[in-house]
């Protein structure tokens, strides 16, 4: 059988390049496309007409989700990873509390980055739950680690990252039970456009990050226990 992929937040940077990876190891993907024209996505999906689907999805918005899942419950009967990479920041969650704090800001980093993948599992949950390896992957960041924070800022997005983990722990606990797991990822800092332009210092491309977190999550029976893996993409353990 074919395996199947859905990767959110497709449409550049490392979401972009986990779809081109997965292509390559030869998985039919389920992109999730928030922009309306993806230069990028169409040349995939020109190089892979038959493997590669563009879903038109908002994870912040549940309706734009729920559409999303009826349309790939309507090309496939199951779904082996989901891998939800899709998150905002903003440049005003850079204040610290000697300044006012913007909690519209706040909200909607927690909405897009906790809630989003939330809904997002969940919606497509009947289908991974009729694969074989049943297997969530959400796009951390070292920023969700309490134990190893450093930071006096940035709230909104360190707070929504630290859910994310927690949803991690509660999916993953689920999960197990059913044949399930959940793998968790700090992707590294990447040459994306996270801030608007792009981090040209960044220490890695998206294109190294998602190779090695593809390679990693096909070896994911590897780090199948008690909680779910949380890890750098060199495969080191990231503490909670």
């Amino acid at each position: 059988m074919k395996r199947v992929a859905c990767v959110t937040g497709a449409d550049q940077g490392l979401g972009l390049s986990l779809v081109r990876s997965l292509l390559a190891k030869q998985f039919s993907v389920f992109a999730g496309q928030f922009l309306k024209e993806s230069e990028d996505l169409k040349a995939l999906k020109e190089r892979y007409p038959e493997q590669l689907e563009l879903i038109p999805l908002d994870i912040s918005n549940k309706d734009s989700v729920k559409q999303a899942a009826r349309v790939i419950s309507s090309k496939t009967g199951y779904v082996d990873i989901i891998i939800n990479n899709a998150g905002i920041i903003r440049s005003a969650d850079n204040a610290t509390v000697l300044v006012e704090l913007d909690d519209e800001g706040m909200a909607e980093i927690y909405n897009v980055n906790t809630l989003g993948a939330l809904r997002v599992s969940n919606a497509l949950m009947g289908l991974l739950l009729q694969s074989e390896d049943k297997l969530i992957v959400n796009i951390s960041s070292e920023a969700g680690s309490i134990t190893r924070n450093k930071r006096i800022n940035m709230y909104g997005y360190c707070m929504s990252k630290a859910a994310l983990n927690m949803q991690s722990s509660l999916m993953h606990n689920h999960l197990k039970t059913l044949g399930g797991q959940v793998m968790v990822f700090h992707p590294g800092w990447l040459q994306t456009y996270m801030h608007g332009k792009k981090d040209e210092q960044a220490e890695m491309t998206p294109d190294q990050s998602a190779e090695q977190i593809i390679d990693l999550v096909l070896n994911y029976k590897k780090y199948m226990g008690e909680e779910p893996a949380y890890l750098d993409t060199d495969g080191s353990p990231w503490s909670w």
